[in-house]
Parts: structure tokens; C-alpha cells; sequence
């Protein structure tokens, strides 16, 4: 035998011996591992999960001008059909956290996800417009259940060789929900009345809900810890003693505000003159979405090698750039903006949250909480507020009032967050 293949065996047999060794190591600490039989179910039952939970949110936005028209209400008030969900998933954030500590990961998350389904099918037959909205923030109530806890669960079931994979896999499902709900409701309404398409997706995420159920295996490493509120407020408050992490918490405000404001009101746009386009083309439109699919993972790997401080920033002067684009009346040219503008949104939310879990030294959760409330508070507040813009001016308005938000987030960006030193 040669010495090549000696060496040869040699090499694969400790490889082998090495594999063995993780996977004893593994099983013995029972972190769930790619490759093993649970790690499939798993990330299948978060996909899920994150799946259901935007295509729950979103789902209504296509049909702003549809409720408009069903229930004689102007743009604004239709667009709280988004803005209480989004707001009181920004409450819950605050709140499912601590409790999920106290009993447990995948307890809340089924209620969380149950709660939103069976939220979501009343409210497609309530005859109100206010027990429409009653039902849509107590869906995002429910939701915040699964949002503040499914990274938590992955961080700890999770093997640690396995987690940016798996996180990526879970923020895929969040992505593509968003898009779904959109282009799903979007598509639907044209062929079938709202309170149809609204209960479908019900039935489509209350089935999502129980292979969750189903498939999510039980925790291995949690620990129950009792509830206590001091702690949990010092965990909050700790946070805003960093030079930039409250102006990272800003931007999650300004940028989300500006990016639901942009899709609440295309809609109401295209559907009028000079456009009169069918509601399933503004549907279709959300396929912009996959535009951010893509530029939230590139940006990250661009950021590992510039560091996050020299290119946010930049990112946020795209999205002025799509901004700009989409004031041009040809259809070709507002989804060119679309495109543009989600593109950077995507990248420098990407960026902005990243960044928290890396300046947080205490409470990591607790700081990304924040960052998600102001995220999902900023789209309930300006989201609103951009009706009045669209009353006022038209587009036009509306733009302008998206402009205000990302000229206060640039300014914060490059004036500010680029002269932080921590990347």
C-alpha cells in the first residue's frame, strides 16, 4: 500500500472519528443538529410558523381600498386594519418575552399562533368595522407570541454550529410570508368577496398552526425562571445607556415606517386614474419583496467586510433613489422603484438588526425587543399617518411624507451611527 493511500485512510478515518465524536457530543448535550432526524420538523414547524405569522399581518394590506369601499371609510381609517395589528404585536413583544421565560418556549408559541387563526376567521365575519379591528389587534397581540420567542427557541435547541443556518431558514419564512399575504389576498379579491379571502387565510394558518403543534419538538434547555418585572425593566432600561442603540431603536421607526407606507398607499394609487389597474396586479406587485430576500443576506456578508458603519447609511440613500422612481407615472417605473426601495429597505434593516444583538452586552433579547416594538410601532404610526398625506396630496403626498422619515433616518445614519465604533 502507498504511503499516499496510508495517508489517504488515515485522513478519513479521523474525519469519521470526528463526525462520530459531534454527533455523540450532540445527541449527549441533546442540541437538535443538521442531519438528524428532529432538525427537519423543526425548522419545517418554524418556517411555519414565521410564514403564518406575516401572511396573518400583511394579508390585509392589498385590500385597504377594498375595506375602504365595503365599510364608506377613507384611507387612513382603512389602513388601522393594519396599523392596530402591527401596534399591539409591538405591545406583546414587550410582554410574551418574560412570560415564555416563565412557562415555556413552545407553549406560548402554539397559543400565539392558534389564538392569531382563530382571531383572524371572526374578524372576516364581523358586520362592523370595529370588530374588524378589534379582531386584527388581538391577532397581533397573539402574534407578538411567536415573534419575540421563536429566536429564543432556536438559540437554545438549536446546535450552535447550526444556528445561522437555521435563523436564516426561519427569517426565509418571515420574507416569504410577507410577500404571500400580499400577493395571496391580492390575487383573491379579484375573484371572490374580501370576507372570503380573509377567512381562507384563516383556515390556511389555523392547519399551519396545528403541524406547528405537531412537528415542534418539546424544549430540552429551558429553564423556568419566575417572573420578575425588576429585572425585566432594568433589562429594558439597561439598553438606552449605549451611545447607539437607541438610535438604531429610531431607525427601526423611521425605516419601517416609511416601507409600510410606501405598500399601504401604491395600492390606492394604482387603482385610480390614470391606472385603473386590477386589484390582482397590485397583488403581483408584492413580488418586490424578493428583491429584499436577497439584498438582506448580501448586505450582511458586504457589512462583514466594510463594517456596518461605512455602508447603512448608503442603503438608506437607496431607498430615497426607489423613492424617487416611483413619481413617475409609467406602471414599468413604479415597480422599478418598488424594487429599489425594498431592496434598501431590507438591506439596512438587515444591517440595523444585526448590529443591536452586536452592541447589546446585557439583555440581548430584551434589546432586540426594543428594536422589533419600534420596528412594528413605526409602521402602525406612520402607516396611518401617511392617509392624511395621501388625502392632502395625493402620491405625491404621500412620497413626501416617506421622504421626511428616510431624510431624518440618513441624517441619523451618517452623521451618527458612522462614527460608532463597534461594527
Amino acid at each position: 500500500m502507498s504511503r499516499h493511500t496510508s495517508s489517504d485512510i488515515h485522513n478519513a478515518t479521523q474525519a469519521a472519528n470526528h463526525r462520530l465524536a459531534r454527533e455523540a457530543e450532540a445527541a449527549e448535550s441533546g442540541f437538535i443538529e443538521r442531519g438528524q432526524r428532529g432538525y427537519r420538523p423543526t425548522m419545517l414547524a418554524l418556517f411555519l410558523g414565521a410564514f403564518s405569522t406575516f401572511v396573518l399581518l400583511y394579508c390585509v394590506q392589498p385590500l385597504l381600498p377594498i375595506l375602504s369601499d365595503a365599510f364608506g371609510i377613507d384611507a387612513a381609517t382603512s389602513s388601522l386594519s393594519l396599523s392596530v395589528a402591527t401596534g399591539m404585536l409591538a405591545i406583546g413583544l414587550l410582554i410574551t418575552g418574560p412570560i415564555s421565560d416563565a412557562v415555556g418556549r413552545k407553549s406560548v408559541m402554539s397559543v400565539a399562533l392558534l389564538a392569531a387563526a382563530v382571531c383572524t376567521l371572526i374578524a372576516a365575519a364581523m358586520p362592523s368595522w370595529t370588530g374588524v379591528l378589534v379582531m386584527r389587534g388581538l391577532a397581533g397581540l397573539s402574534l407578538s407570541g411567536l415573534c419575540a420567542v421563536a429566536m429564543t427557541y432556536l438559540n437554545e435547541e438549536i446546535h450552535p454550529r447550526y444556528i445561522g443556518l437555521s435563523m436564516g431558514l426561519y427569517i426565509s419564512g418571515s420574507s416569504i410570508g410577507g410577500m404571500s399575504g400580499r400577493l395571496i389576498s391580492g390575487v383573491m379579491v379579484d375573484w371572490m368577496p374580501w370576507r372570503i379571502v380573509i377567512a381562507t387565510i384563516g383556515v390556511v394558518a389555523l392547519v399551519a398552526a396545528l403541524l406547528f403543534m405537531r412537528w415542534l419538538p418539546p424544549s430540552r434547555h429551558f429553564t423556568p425562571r419566575a417572573l420578575n418585572w425588576r429585572n425585566v425593566v432594568s433589562g429594558f432600561t439597561v439598553q438606552f445607556k449605549d451611545r447607539g442603540l437607541p438610535l438604531l431603536f429610531l431607525e427601526a421607526f423611521l425605516l419601517m415606517g416609511g416601507f409600510v407606507t410606501l405598500y399601504n398607499y401604491i395600492a390606492f394609487r394604482l387603482l385610480a386614474e390614470p391606472y385603473h389597474v386590477s386589484q390582482a396586479l397590485v397583488g403581483v406587485l408584492s413580488v418586490a419583496y424578493l428583491s429584499g430576500t436577497y439584498s438582506s443576506a448580501w448586505a450582511g456578508s458586504l457589512a462583514d467586510k466594510l463594517g456596518r458603519p461605512r455602508i447603512f447609511w448608503l442603503f438608506i440613500a437607496m431607498m430615497l433613489v426607489g423613492l424617487a422612481i416611483t413619481l413617475f407615472e409609467p406602471i414599468s417605473l413604479i415597480l422599478i422603484g418598488m424594487l429599489v426601495f425594498t431592496f434598501g429597505f431590507f438591506a439596512a434593516h438587515s444591517l440595523a438588526s444585526g448590529w443591536v444583538g452586536q452592541r447589546a452586552r446585557q439583555a440581548k433579547g430584551q434589546a432586540s425587543s426594543l428594536y422589533l416594538f419600534s420596528y412594528y410601532l413605526g409602521s402602525s404610526v406612520a402607516g396611518t399617518l401617511g392617509g392624511a398625506f395621501w388625502y392632502w396630496g395625493g402620491w405625491n403626498g404621500v412620497a413626501l411624507f416617506i421622504a421626511v422619515l428616510l431624510l431624518a433616518a440618513l441624517a441619523i445614519g451618517a452623521l451618527h451611527l458612522r462614527r460608532l465604533e463597534t461594527a
